[in-house]
């Protein structure tokens, strides 16, 4: 199996839950916390093409997204999403499981158990 890597930030109690129990499970995992090194333009890229389903709940719509005055509607596309997470990384949901060339928002963190075969 490919290496897990977690894309986290540790005041993010889901984020925290995944971690703990792929380490109870014994996966090892690389944890990056994006909000200390963000991702670049690149990697954002290939981030989305690594995801399935709906790009758009890669944005987070929390308290900071309306503070921002955001409309939902305007981040849809792989190109506005990556533009608005470029400038506003803490809009980015959490975590995020990466193994190989698949990408899975792990909320719930089942969702990234799943990924793994677990």
């Amino acid at each position: 199996m490919a290496k897990a890597k977690v894309l986290h930030n540790p005041a993010c109690g889901t984020s925290r839950r995944l971690l703990a129990d792929l380490a109870d499970r014994g996966v090892e995992v690389e944890v990056i916390e994006y909000l200390k090194t963000p991702l670049d333009a690149s990697q954002l890229k290939a981030l989305l093409s690594q995801l399935d389903g709906d790009l758009s709940e890669l944005v987070r719509r929390d308290k900071r997204f309306g503070e921002l005055g955001l409309d939902k509607n305007d981040y849809v596309s792989a190109a506005s999403i990556s533009e608005l997470l470029l400038q506003y990384p803490e809009l980015m949901q959490r975590p995020i499981l990466r193994v190989g060339s698949k990408a899975v928002i792990a909320r719930p963190i089942e969702r990234g158990i799943e990924l793994l075969g677990l």
